[in-house]
């Protein structure tokens, strides 16, 4: 992975798997920033504590947390509060929007069956950010890496 990011002219994004492997493994510490993606259940909380220290000991400057798939105010609250009490900020929010559902059976991106879905609109909201955080230098691109923790 480091031969992929380190010779990226340009912003890598990586999906990785559910899992604090790549962190105890050092995968990911050729990373300028990392998504700590979590759902408001105990298990995405609990796994999002875990990866911030290691994360930190790998010397990843930019950790954040995207909130994802939350269903109501109630949900929303739970992971910020969570997040503030583990000194994790938030970039995003995403909520859980049938549309990914229904373009993933139709076999569609999400984007072309609905490109007014709120999940659109907040991941494009979080790229901003992302552009705003973290600048893009002539001599190294900026590289990205989303951890989902499902």
């Amino acid at each position: 992975m480091g031969e992929i990011v380190s010779e990226a002219d340009n912003i890598t994004v990586m999906d990785m798997e559910a899992s604090l492997e790549h962190l105890s493994r050092g995968t990911v510490r050729h990373v300028d920033v990392l998504l700590i993606v979590t759902e408001p259940y105990y298990r995405s909380l609990e796994t999002a504590r875990r990866t911030l220290p290691l994360a930190r000991g790998l010397g990843i400057n930019h950790i954040y947390a995207v909130v994802n798939k939350y269903r109501s105010a109630e949900d929303e609250k739970a992971v910020t509060e969570f997040c503030q009490n583990n000194d994790l900020e938030i970039i995003a929010k995403i909520p859980f929007d049938e549309n990914v559902t229904r373009a993933d059976l139709e076999g569609k991106s999400l984007y072309d069956f609905n490109s007014a879905s709120p999940v659109v609109t907040e991941v494009e909201k979080l790229a901003a950010a992302l552009r705003e955080r973290v600048p893009i230098n002539n001599s190294s691109a900026t590289k990205v890496l989303t951890k989902p923790n499902c």
